[in-house]
Order: C-alpha cells, then structure tokens, then sequence
C-alpha cells in the first residue's frame, strides 16, 4: 500500500515521497511512521548540500561517484541518501571508527575520537562498528535508523574551565575560544589579560573571559528575532575580542552575552585544557604567554590570591589531571557498556591513585584504546597508564574520519519476519509485502531467497561492486518444540557488501 500511495503522489507532486518500509521493517508502526517523518524533513537539507558538492566537483572537473557515509559506517550514492537522509545520522563518529581501523591495522578496539569540543567514544568489534539495536536518537527521538552505538560528552581541548565556591575544578561541557589561540590571533590580548590581573577588584570570574564575534563572521548579522538588549549589545562587538569584564560593567550585560552565544552570534575566549597544555609545555601551537596569564587568573579567582609560579604550574596541572579523568571515566563507561555513577572503584582508577582504603585496584579494558583527534596525545598517555590498557595513536589519526570515508565499504543490511500464528499458518513479512505458508521450512527457505536478493539489489543501487552476501538465521520456538511445527518467529538477517564501484 505504501508503494501505490508513493506512486500516486509522485506522479502528481514530482516530489520526493519518503516510504517507511524502505527505512525499515521492523514491526513498529509508531515508531516507523516517526522515523519516515524526520526522514522527509532532512530531504530538503541533504539535497541542498548534495547539489552544492556536484556544483564544486563540476567546478574542479572532478569525475567520479559521489559517496556519503552513513551512520553504521558504510557508503552509499549520494541520489541514494538524498532520499533517505536519516541514515546518515552519527556518521562522522562511524567514519572516525572506520578510518582508525584502517589507521591501526585493528579488528577489536575501543575508539576515544576527542576534538575541541566533544569526545566521541564506540566500539569495533570483529571489524565492524558496533550498532545500536535501539535506533539511532534524532532530536531526543528514538528512530528505527541503523546507527553506531557511540556515546558522545562534552569534553575536549576547547572546554570551558568553571571553578566552583570551594575551588573545586569544572571540565565542559560548554566550549569556549583557547585563550591561548586568540592571543596568537590578536597581539593585544596580552595587554587585555594584564589589565585583568592589575584590576583592584581580584577573583573575579570574569577575569580572562571575552567576547567577540564569531571567526569568520562579519558585523551587521540579522536582528530582527533579537530583543532590543540583544541587538544594542550585539552591535557593540566586533571581530576582535573584548574585555567580558568591561562589557558587562558598563553594559550590565553578561546573561544578554550568553543568550547571544546560545544562538550563535557571538563566541566566548576563556581558559580551557588547550591553555593549561600550554602551560605545562605539551603544546605549543599557540600563545604561551596568553595561556600563561590565563591560568594566573584562574589560579588567583580559586585561590582568592595572586599565585605563584610554582601555584599557576599545579593549577594548569590540576586542569590537565582532570581532564584525562574524565577521558578515563568515559572509556570505562564504553567499556562496560553503562556509566558507573559514583562508583568508588571506577573513582579510584581514573582519578590516577589506583588505591581503595587498603587495597590497589584496577579496571581494565580487555581490548586496545584507539584514540585520534587533535588533542589526544597531550592526555591519552595518562589515560593508558590509569586504566592499564593498550593505547594506540595511529599516524594521521587527527584525520581519521576523513580516512574513514575514504576507505569505507558499501554495505546493506535487510530483515525478513517470519511468524507463526498459532493455525498452522506461518506468516512472512519482507519490504516488498507479505506472504502465507502452511510449510515453515518453504517460509523460511522463501524469506532467506528475499532477504539475499533485496540486500544485493540494495547494495548495488548504492553503489557498490561484487558484492558478497552473509545470511544469519535466529529461531524462536515453542517451549518443549522439536522441530519447525513449533516456529514462533524466525528472522533472517541478510548482509550484503561491497566495494564502491569508483567508475574506472
């Protein structure tokens, strides 16, 4: 019924019809009606994105199929995404997973893929990401997609650095400009850092905080959905960064910057790990001095005085330490497949001391840590040496999700039902419909003959070559049942693979 009504809205429309079956055939009507309505929702999206690659690969004389990888990690055309969107869902992490496998030469690992602002964690298992039988979520939805199973936190080079009352030291989730990367940019940053240190008023957390339009963006931006506050302070900001103290002194203005961060319109400098790296000399890419004077003021706003050298060196040490802590924590989460909480032991071992009252302790993952992205060998050392694992930091691994598109497979997966109702009738459901049989084995012989066809033709519409064909049987019988008389529910699992045919 679904394919007649497409047909009949195509031939009337010429407009893209998104068919639930095609997105899935699970028996879920809810939740496959949800996950066909976010599907046609990002039709207009992809193809607005699709069309402008063509335009740049017309532009370079570049002549070849265009792929895009989907959210379990495998490619597809992009005529083929452009229809069904959703599944592209959580595909930077799958090709983050897929290029460290290439990367590494691994089959099983645990991926950490940190970046400023988020660190992306999955598992490889046998060579294929693990997926989420769940669904991917999209907009706190839970949809029917095929997606990796990736736990994502706010933790990365750029996070922002809080200091609560009792001194205590907050990594994210929120990013913020590296103080040290905006004093590479803008000289003056030096000076503006100083005035914060020589200002009477001392402790003060907006010290070493500022504002200033996003990189790239230019003065002038769209107003009209901003309050009058909004666009009176949005007008005073420009390219180059600004005293937050000031501002919000003269201006009262400090929830009206960070309303205006929230819609993108203005970006915060502060101090993050980036700064504390460069304090601790394991990184130089930026301005030292600036990071320098940063974590000063941080260091004096926790203390409630101006530090010492020897003080500013434990306090960006402080904020390195806790970081890798929370890298520790969020592996041992992947790890064990559901977050610890406040569990003492798992405390124990990723604040680095390794001791319960009197006796040493140790979680382990019994697979190697894969860990790529930017930052990760300023803290991923540590990490290995708290949790007591294999730690591996593949060559180019800051560019392993680009490796992963590139060196991807193209792969489909179809699910064929076959269910006994209790008569002797044994019902089979495939996409393209269903069908009665009195004989469970001709039903299952039938479903397996589907589900390989559908996948090949699957795959090959995708793109791919050559493909090979892997079929996975799982039977439910009836308590105390011998034989398929007894056949509750059979599903056959068809996988087909292949590579992406590159057009030579």
């Amino acid at each position: 019924h679904e394919q007649a009504v497409r047909e009949h809205i195509v031939a009337a429309t010429g407009k893209p019809v998104t068919v639930s079956s095609e997105l899935s055939s699970k028996l879920d009507a809810p939740r496959r009606a949800l996950t066909a309505a976010l599907n046609a929702r990002l039709i207009g999206r992809v193809s607005t994105l699709i069309d402008a690659v063509h335009r740049a690969m017309a532009q370079w004389q570049i002549q070849c199929p265009l792929m895009i990888v989907k959210g379990d990690g495998t490619l597809a055309l992009a005529e083929t995404v452009a229809r069904r969107p959703i599944e592209t869902v959580l595909s930077g992490p799958a090709a983050s997973l897929v290029g460290a496998q290439w990367l590494s030469g691994l089959r099983s690992f645990i991926l950490s893929d940190m970046g400023g602002t988020t660190t992306d964690l999955g598992i490889l298992q046998d060579g294929r990401p693990r997926v989420s039988e769940q669904g991917a979520e999209v907009g706190g939805w839970r949809t029917m997609v095929r997606a990796i199973d990736v736990r994502t936190i706010g933790l990365g080079g750029d996070s922002e650095i809080h200091i609560g009352a009792n001194g205590r030291l907050a990594v994210g989730p929120q990013r913020i400009v590296p103080v040290a990367l905006l004093g590479s940019r803008y000289p003056e940053l030096i000076d503006l850092l100083a005035a914060d240190i020589a200002d009477v008023d001392g402790g003060s957390a907006l010290h070493g905080r500022f504002v200033l339009l996003p990189f790239g963006a230019r003065s002038g931006a769209a107003t009209a959905e901003l309050s009058p506050r909004e666009r009176e302070l949005l007008a005073l900001v420009t390219e180059r960064p600004q005293s937050l103290r000031k501002l919000a002194r003269s201006f009262g203005a400090q929830r009206t910057v960070l309303s205006l961060k929230r819609k993108g319109l203005v970006q915060i400098g502060g101090l993050t790990p980036s700064d504390a790296a460069h304090v601790l000399g394991l990184q130089h890419n930026w301005s030292t001095p600036a990071a320098m004077l940063a974590a000063q003021l941080g260091c004096r706003l926790r203390e409630m005085k101006l530090p010492t050298p020897e003080r500013t060196q434990q306090f960006a040490r402080d904020i390195w330490s806790e970081t890798v802590r929370l890298s520790a924590r969020a592996i041992l989460d992947t790890a064990l497949g559901e977050p610890l909480h406040e569990d003492k032991l798992a405390q124990s071992v990723c604040a680095g001391d390794g001791m319960l009252g009197l006796a040493r302790v140790s979680i382990t993952p019994t697979i190697p840590v894969v860990a790529v992205g930017g930052p990760v060998g300023v803290y991923y050392g540590e990490v290995g040496r708290r949790l007591g694992c294999q730690m591996v930091f593949p060559e180019f691994g800051d560019v392993a999700n680009a490796i992963g598109a590139a060196t991807g497979v193209v792969a489909q997966t179809v699910s064929v039902h076959v269910a006994g109702d209790g008569s002797g009738l044994f019902v089979l459901h495939s996409p393209v419909g269903t069908r009665q049989f009195s004989d469970p084995a001709q039903a299952i012989e039938a479903a397996m003959g589907l589900a390989r066809q559908a996948a090949t033709d699957a795959v090959l519409a995708m793109g791919a070559v050559n493909p090979e064909v892997r079929i996975v049987l799982r039977k439910q019988l009836l308590p105390n049942a011998t034989s398929d008389a007894g056949l509750l529910e059979a599903v056959i699992r068809a996988e087909a693979i292949g590579r992406p045919n590159t057009g030579t």
